[in-house]
Formats: structure tokens, C-alpha cells, sequence
């Protein structure tokens, strides 16, 4: 299936990498045929340095290595998407992924998420005065859960009680957030639930009865 891929005068093919649990879109890098050929032996992605005329292995040195689900063509052949599971950041600046700088639009839903947990992280190594979540950690897990609890409450109050969409979407916000705070008093990895919602999703239904 590479033999017919479309390489350009360089012999390399552009590789769009993708975190596979979030679809969020990490980095694009060259691969020419041995780094694609390793790629697929190893599971561990590697790709073709231009301005080092070499190819690498990504996290070789900084150890955050992906971790390869799977590799595609698109249509026309000359394009990869790569699909994997990052360890740590993708991008060189310490950033989670490569495109981090808006040009117009909201931040994407996963990458928010993944913003938030680095948040809490930050929180909890370093409070700060006057931080709702270092005050929230300092309380103790016993108090994270009771806002947990009382922020599913608001949820289906909003939902059976007829306040609307908005209010609904408001309170749904309001408990995801304090579950990521939840996590990160953990120090629970967001990863971990994605990958297990991407677990269950490939898990033939339970048995009637």
C-alpha cells in the first residue's frame, strides 16, 4: 500500500499528526519512505528533519514520544494523517499541540480541556492567592466531591426545570470543570478517561437481562 504513495521531488510526503482520543491535530512534519517504513514497524513515529537532513524519531531526546493507532492516505495520496497517542507535549515550545496561536475562532472543545488540566496542574504546584481552584484543592478532596455532587444536582434542576438550553450548557460546564479539578487533585491524566470512553466505545453491548 506505500509503494504507491505520492512522494514529492525531495522524496518525502507532508504527515498531519492527530491525537487519536481527541482528533486534536498536534503537529505536521515530512516523513520520506524510511521514516514511514519505521514508523509502521516500530508503532513509534518518525519523521524526516529538514534542516538536519536526518530522520528522527519523535521524543527521542525529550521523551515525548507518540505513540502510533494508526497511519492514512488521503485521496490523492501525497498527504498522511498519522494518528496517535502523545506523551506529553507534541510541540517544541512546550505547548500540547503546534497550533496554539488563534487567528480567528474559539479555542477547539478538546483543546480546552486539555488547557484546563494544565491549569489545575499549575494551581496545585503553585497557588496562588485568591485562586478559586487553590483554594478548592487546599479544602481537600471531600470538598471537590461535594461540588461535584452539587454541580450534577444543578444539572438535572436545569434540565428537568425547564430553564433552557443555555442554562443547561452553563451547568454542565460548571461540573465538567470541577471534575477536571477532581483529576488533577488526583493527578489523574485527562488521557486516561478519553482513552476508557474510547475503550467502551469499541465494547460490544452487555447482554439483554
Amino acid at each position: 500500500m506505500a509503494a504507491d504513495l505520492r512522494f514529492d521531488g525531495a522524496g518525502l510526503i507532508p504527515a498531519v499528526v492527530q491525537e487519536a482520543e481527541t482528533g486534536e491535530v498536534l503537529m505536521v512534519a515530512w516523513m520520506d519512505r524510511q521514516a514511514l517504513e519505521r514508523t509502521l514497524a516500530t508503532g513509534l513515529a518518525h519523521y524526516w528533519s529538514r534542516s538536519r537532513q536526518a530522520l528522527w524519531r519523535k521524543g527521542e531526546t525529550s521523551g515525548h514520544e507518540q505513540h502510533v493507532r494508526g497511519v492514512y492516505a488521503d485521496c490523492d495520496r501525497d498527504v498522511l494523517l498519522v494518528q496517535v497517542h502523545q506523551r506529553g507535549v507534541a510541540c517544541h515550545t512546550g505547548e500540547r499541540s503546534c497550533f496554539f496561536t488563534p487567528l480567528a475562532g474559539p479555542a477547539p472543545a478538546a483543546g480546552m480541556l486539555e488547557r484546563l488540566e494544565r491549569v489545575v496542574a499549575d494551581r496545585k504546584a503553585h497557588p496562588r492567592p485568591g485562586s478559586y481552584v487553590a483554594g478548592l484543592l487546599d479544602r481537600g478532596e471531600a470538598a471537590v466531591c461535594r461540588k461535584i455532587g452539587e454541580e450534577a444536582v444543578e444539572v438535572v434542576t436545569a434540565a428537568l426545570g425547564g430553564e433552557g438550553d443555555r442554562r443547561v450548557v452553563e451547568e454542565i460546564a460548571d461540573l465538567w470543570f470541577h471534575t477536571m479539578v477532581l483529576l488533577g487533585a488526583r493527578a489523574i491524566p485527562l488521557r486516561d478517561v478519553l482513552e476508557e470512553l474510547a475503550r467502551r466505545h469499541g465494547r460490544p453491548p452487555a447482554p439483554a437481562g
